[in-house]
């Protein structure tokens, strides 16, 4: 069920995005009287599952989910119908219409999914407004992992600043930290400012590793318990406040996960803070190294702000929104681009996409996603491929300057290297993501 609800969300995802893309092509071709000869959503190589002319036009669903398209009279496309080509212009033809109706007619698409993610991000600030841990909240500094270890990280630090600039929302220290292709972060530890270098080796190894780098450190709290916790047969209550083992005092949640596992076996003497008062409770230790407690959940123990925003307010905050997400996706590609760092060994294709969706179906997670997805593909349908909208762009950038169109031939010969490059992308990023189910 699960996994039905993740495609479900995938699918849905998807879709919209194709669809609302096409009709950014198939709208001004439309204005400016210009044939589309089919609509389609998905591919359909060899038959349709669902297709309906109306008009001039074949709207259609095909059966390979790789995208969609429209197919427009008198243009060198994915179709490559070049015995259209073949026949003198006709009006009703995009060869036949001005250059810079043929560029807004190329550019609707990227511009359409733009303006959706603009529209989704102002729908999702008015209705869920924008929550998140400001960094000067994170009053008992970050916990790290091994990786973060290995590049100089401490439990108990406390995030100063990432190159030089102060972040001012906690969970974009992370990203912010992988996307700067290098550089420092200045941390507060015992007192001291410390600065530790990052390098693109460093980043490499965080991306081969898909460490989340850091999280919040909090106390101890017990927010419950599994089945069979030696934890609550001794008596502990949800509530409680793990103060010590033995005879060490630690506060810590992290430190707790480190120390509770050298007594596996063994009975050890929990110090509980309940209510103000200071209890000893002797509690076995599992051969595993468990006790069986949940902690509370780090949220309950720093103070968010809250943004709430009107419909005027959320149209600045979600060009903002969009712009940042479009910025730190350029910024991705550096670094994909980048052999020293490796990143393209963990470039993803459709699986990696789809496992982006919840198991549960989230609305705001939905939209979220969808949002980013749509400044994707504006991105990378702009880029200055043959084949993709951003190569088509650039021939018509080139007939306007120059006054004169790129011929036939060099328009079908570009089209057939920016398949090629496509369809290499395609293969890399999906055989990526087959290797890693095994």
């Amino acid at each position: 069920m699960e996994l039905l609800i993740r495609i479900s969300q995938f699918v849905l995802s998807i879709s919209i995005l194709i669809i609302l893309h096409e009709l950014g092509h198939f709208i001004p071709a439309k204005l400016f009287k210009t044939r589309v000869e089919k609509f389609y959503l998905f591919f359909n190589p060899w038959f349709s599952l669902f297709k309906k002319k109306i008009g001039e036009t074949e709207y259609g669903i095909g059966w390979l989910p790789l995208g969609g398209y429209v197919k427009i009279s008198g243009m060198i496309d994915e179709s490559m119908d070049t015995e259209q080509m073949k026949n003198p212009p006709q009006p009703y033809e995009f060869r036949s219409k001005p250059a810079w109706q043929r560029l807004i007619i190329m550019i609707g698409g990227v511009t359409v999914n733009v303006l959706l993610a603009i529209i989704i991000y102002m729908g999702m600030l008015m209705y869920y407004g924008e929550e998140y841990i400001p960094t000067q909240n994170v009053t008992y500094g970050i916990v790290t992992d091994s990786v973060g270890e290995s590049i100089g990280f401490s439990n108990g630090d406390k995030i100063l600043s990432v190159n030089g600039k102060y972040p001012e929302r906690f969970h974009q220290v992370p990203l912010e930290i992988l996307l700067s292709g290098g550089g420092y972060v200045e941390v507060e530890r015992d007192g001291k400012p410390v600065r530790i270098t990052i390098t693109e080796e460093k980043i490499s190894n965080i991306i081969r590793s898909k460490s989340t780098l850091m999280g919040l450190r909090i106390p101890y709290y017990v927010g419950g318990f599994v089945e069979g916790s030696e934890a609550k047969k001794a008596g502990l209550r949800e509530g409680d406040r793990l103060v010590g083992i033995n005879d060490l005092q630690i506060q810590f949640f992290d430190q707790y996960l480190a120390e509770i596992p050298k007594h596996k076996g063994d009975t050890i003497l929990m110090r509980v803070n309940r209510d103000g008062h200071i209890l000893t409770i002797p509690v076995f230790v599992s051969e595993s190294g468990k006790i069986g407690v949940y902690a509370q959940n780090p949220s309950d123990f720093f103070e968010t702000k809250v943004i709430k925003y009107g419909f005027f307010e959320s149209i600045g905050a979600a060009f903002s929104k969009s712009a940042t997400m479009l910025t730190d996706y350029v910024r991705q590609f550096k670094i994909i681009f980048n052999p020293k760092t490796e990143a393209y060994k963990e470039v993803g294709g459709f699986i990696m996409i789809a496992k982006q969706f919840d198991t549960q179906w989230n609305w705001e997670k939905f939209w979220s996603f969808t949002a980013f997805l749509s400044i994707m593909l504006a991105f990378l349908n702009i880029l200055p491929i043959p084949a993709l909208d951003g190569g088509h762009v650039v021939f018509l950038l080139w007939e306007i300057l120059s006054g004169k169109p790129a011929s036939q031939k060099v328009l079908e010969y570009a089209q057939i290297v920016g398949f090629v490059i496509l369809l290499g992308l395609l293969i890399l990023a999906n055989s990526n993501d087959i290797i890693k189910l095994f």
